[in-house]
């Protein structure tokens, strides 16, 4: 199987979604441009083309088939009712609908991993209220000797410097840091990733950042599995390997892994 510039259906589909691209299933410019960084990156000829080679490195089976989409107003969200906050479930057909999230295992690996991430739905925004002993074990890089304690107690200060001139953000000075803390059930952090994402919703999220803890709380978190090239993971299943290799991909390693098995496992079996 080879995929290039005119080529359309699921195959191309599950090529978009692992570079991180709206999956449309049409290979247009847009995907051959994303597809030529990616070969670079990976150190492959920059050609622009699908074929053997790249999509094995992709991670993307020929003979495998596609699961089986179904319309967000297919899902069972009455049986979440009680388990997440009716808040969350009325974002789920809006989010389904703009970020491919077509079938039960996709919707349930989502809300494993955010409802884990967000405390059982809970923080939306980032707890940057550390004392200056917690700034020297959880910053240290950032709080040298005495520095913390000029620091502590003071979020919106501790997010300026931690998040300073990185992240798209500002120096320290700019305030960036604070205005673009972590927002949303997987915590959207930095100027650039605001930015990202303001491209997908209709407000603007750089002037109203406080979007991503509400109205967005999901949304951003489904925008992270989109961008992230995590649905085609998800189609796999949501046996323990499945939802541990996504659990690596959110969070870097497997801080919490139990809760997120528990999380997915139960959201799973309530629509399915």
């Amino acid at each position: 199987m080879t995929l290039k510039v005119g080529s359309k259906g699921e195959e191309v589909k599950a090529l978009q979604e692992k570079l991180g691209l709206a999956a449309d299933g049409d290979f247009g410019p847009g995907t051959e441009a994303k597809l030529k960084a990616w070969q670079t990156t990976n150190g492959l000829t920059a050609d622009g083309i699908a074929g053997p080679s790249t999509l094995a490195k992709l991670g993307i089976s020929e003979s495998a088939a596609p699961a089986a989409a179904i319309p967000a107003s297919a899902f069972k969200l009455d049986k979440l009712k009680g388990h997440i906050p009716d808040a969350i479930i009325a974002q789920i057909p809006d989010t389904a609908a703009r970020f491919g999230i077509t079938n039960v295992l996709r919707l349930s690996h989502l809300l494993g991993q955010a409802a884990h991430e967000s405390g059982h739905w809970k923080a939306f925004s980032e707890n940057l209220n550390y004392s200056a002993d917690g700034l020297k074990k959880i910053f240290p890089k950032y709080f040298p000797g005495n520095i913390s304690e000029s620091y502590s107690r003071n979020p919106e200060k501790i997010a300026n410097k931690v998040y300073s001139s990185r992240m798209g953000n500002g120096d320290e000075a700019s305030g960036d840091g604070w205005k673009y803390r972590g927002r949303g059930a997987l915590q959207t952090t930095g100027k650039s990733n605001y930015q990202e994402f303001d491209k997908i919703v209709e407000e603007n999220i750089l002037e109203n950042p406080d979007l991503v803890a509400g109205k967005y709380a999901l949304a951003s978190a489904a925008f992270f599995f989109q961008k992230n090239g995590l649905w085609s993971i998800c189609d796999k299943g949501s046996s323990n390997d499945v939802i541990t290799l996504i659990s690596k991909r959110v969070n870097g390693g497997t801080i919490g892994l139990p809760e997120r098995l528990k999380l997915t496992k139960e959201y799973y079996s309530l629509l399915a």
